[in-house]
C-alpha cells in the first residue's frame, strides 16, 4: 500500500469512526506509529482531519473557517495558483469572478492585463480592479455579506443568468473524495451554480488544504469544471479522478497537464515538470514500511 492509499484508508477509517487513535491505526495498517503521525500531519494540512493528542477526527463541516483569517491563510500559495490563472487569460477577455480569498488573489493577479470585462457578485473583487481605466466591472446587486464582501442571493442570480462569458474563476470550500465540489452557504453556492451554467470555460482555484476537506452543501461535480488550478500534485486517488472526469490540472509550482477535455491550457514554456508522485517524507514513509 502506497503513502496516499493508506492516508485514503485513514481518511475513511476517520469518517465511519468519528475519531481514530494512531495506536490503531499502526496496528491496523502494520507501519510505526511514526508513520501514522506523518500521514495524519499530511492529512491534518489538507484540513480533512482533526489532530488531536494520540490520534486524528473529523474537522467541522458546518461552519466555514472566519474570513479574516482565510484571507492571510496560505496567502502565497494563493497568490501562485491566481499567478498561473491569470496566465491563462487572455487579454480582451470576459470573466465571471465569484466570492472567496483565492479568487481575490486572481483579481491581484489580473491587474497587468487589458481591456477585460468583469462581472462579480464580490465587492472585495471589484474594488481591486476598479482602479482599471480600461477594465469594465459590474457588480451583482443582492445581500452583501458582512463577513467577507460577498454578494448572495435570487437578485445575484439573475444578474449572472443575463449574461454568457469567456471564464468563469470560481472557488470553494472542500473537494469530497467522490468529487463533489462543497460549500457552507447555500446562497453562495446557487450563485456560484449560476456562473458555471453561464460560463464558456469554468476554472476552479483551489489550494492543496481543499482536497478531502468537508462541507454540507454540494455545490457541482467536479466536471462541471474546465480545469482545477491549485498549488501542489493531488494524491494519486484525486489525480486517476480529474483524469475520469476529463478535468485538466494545472499544479502552481511549474507543472501543467491537461486530462481529456480539448482547449485546456497545456505546458508553457519555461515550465519545470515538477513530478506527480509525491515528496521525500512519502519516499521516506514507504523506505521505513
Amino acid at each position: 500500500m502506497t503513502g496516499d492509499e493508506r492516508q485514503q484508508e485513514i481518511l475513511k477509517l476517520v469518517g465511519e469512526r468519528g475519531f481514530a487513535t494512531i495506536e490503531a491505526l499502526a496496528a491496523r495498517f502494520d507501519v510505526t506509529p511514526q508513520t501514522i503521525r506523518r500521514d495524519i500531519n499530511r492529512l491534518s494540512e489538507q484540513g480533512a482531519v482533526l489532530r488531536y493528542h494520540g490520534g486524528a477526527g473529523l474537522p467541522s463541516s458546518a461552519r466555514n473557517t472566519e474570513y479574516a483569517d482565510r484571507r492571510i491563510s496560505r496567502l502565497a500559495e494563493k497568490e501562485m495558483i491566481a499567478a498561473r490563472v491569470a496566465a491563462d487569460i487572455p487579454d480582451n477577455s470576459s470573466l465571471f469572478i465569484n466570492i472567496g480569498t483565492t479568487t481575490e488573489a486572481v483579481a491581484r493577479a489580473l491587474g497587468n492585463h487589458a481591456g477585460l470585462r468583469v462581472i462579480t457578485n464580490n465587492i472585495n473583487v471589484a474594488r481591486i480592479l476598479m482602479a482599471r481605466p480600461d477594465f469594465e466591472v459590474l457588480i451583482a446587486g443582492g445581500i452583501v455579506r458582512n463577513a467577507d464582501g460577498g454578494i448572495v442571493g435570487e437578485a445575484s442570480i439573475d444578474f449572472i443568468n443575463s449574461f454568457k462569458v469567456d471564464f468563469g474563476i470560481i472557488g470553494c470550500s472542500g473537494i469530497d473524495p467522490d468529487g463533489t465540489l462543497l460549500d457552507f452557504d447555500t446562497r453562495e453556492v446557487r450563485v456560484a451554480q449560476a456562473i458555471l451554467s453561464n460560463s464558456r470555460r469554468a476554472f476552479l482555484v483551489a489550494d492543496h488544504t481543499k482536497f478531502n476537506r468537508g462541507a454540507m452543501v454540494k455545490l457541482a461535480p467536479l466536471e462541471a469544471v474546465s480545469t482545477l488550478y491549485t498549488d501542489r500534485p493531488p494524491s494519486d486517488h484525486f489525480r486517476a479522478l480529474l483524469g475520469e472526469r476529463g478535468v485538466g490540472l494545472v499544479v502552481a509550482t511549474g507543472e501543467c497537464e491537461t486530462a481529456g477535455r480539448p482547449g485546456i491550457p497545456g505546458p508553457r514554456s519555461g515550465m519545470t515538470d515538477t513530478g506527480m508522485t509525491g515528496s521525500d517524507d512519502r519516499a521516506a514513509d514507504e523506505r521505513e514500511e
